[in-house]
Formats: C-alpha cells, sequence, structure tokens
C-alpha cells in the first residue's frame, strides 16, 4: 500500500522560508511524478509544483521563482522549498504522486496518491 506523509510545516512570518517533505512508503518513487497541491480556507486545492519523472518540473505561475520542487528517489522523498513567502501562501499543502494521465496535471483528479497535508501560515 503506498502512503505519503508529509512534513515541515508551521508558522513564518512573510519573507521567510520553509522546507516541506514528503515521504512515501509502500513502492519506490523513481518511475512516479511526485507533485505538490494547496488548498486555502474557503478556496479550491490548486496545483504548485510537479516533478516528474524524467527530471522536468512544472510550477503554478504564482510561486516561480520563489518555490522550488526537488526530489531524492533513494529516499523516496519529495521537497518543496518555499521561500519570499507570502500571506496569500497560508494553506495546508499536500502531496501528490503518480500520474493518471486522465488529464492536465494541474487537475486534482489526475492523481493516484494523496498525502494528508501539512498547514502552512504565513503571518503578515
Amino acid at each position: 500500500q503506498v502512503q505519503l506523509a508529509e512534513s515541515g510545516g508551521g508558522l513564518v512570518q512573510a519573507g521567510g522560508s520553509l522546507r516541506l517533505s514528503c515521504l512515501v512508503s509502500g513502492r519506490t518513487i523513481s518511475d512516479y511524478a511526485m507533485g505538490w497541491f494547496r488548498q486555502a480556507p474557503g478556496k479550491e486545492r490548486e496545483f504548485v509544483a510537479i516533478s516528474w519523472s524524467g527530471g522536468s518540473k512544472n510550477y503554478a505561475d504564482f510561486v516561480k521563482g520563489r518555490f522550488t520542487i526537488s526530489r531524492d528517489n533513494a529516499k523516496s522523498t519529495v521537497y518543496l522549498q518555499m521561500n519570499s513567502l507570502k500571506p496569500e501562501d497560508t494553506a495546508v499543502y499536500y502531496c501528490v504522486a503518480d500520474f493518471t494521465g486522465s488529464g492536465t496535471y494541474s487537475s486534482p483528479r489526475v492523481y493516484h496518491y494523496w498525502g494528508q497535508g501539512t498547514q502552512v501560515t504565513v503571518s503578515s
């Protein structure tokens, strides 16, 4: 059974940084697309970033230049380095794995596996 466990969330001041981690158990991630979504209160879940198994990456426009996704396949872990955080980045951040290919990668409906989420709160 594949399980995803996020960590690294917390409270940070605007302009600060956090690094989220997502540990995958149950199988290796080397052939998985791994990504991050987030959901703020009262808003829909939205795409943040994805790391493809071939090495390429895609980002939402609102995080380009501030967030970096990376992965360590040997550790079955994907990371999200978040810099220059803004209050509007406050959300629960979810790790996702295994893009189904049945739609656009920015849709939350096209991933087989989800973590439970980790709260990120950015104070102004």
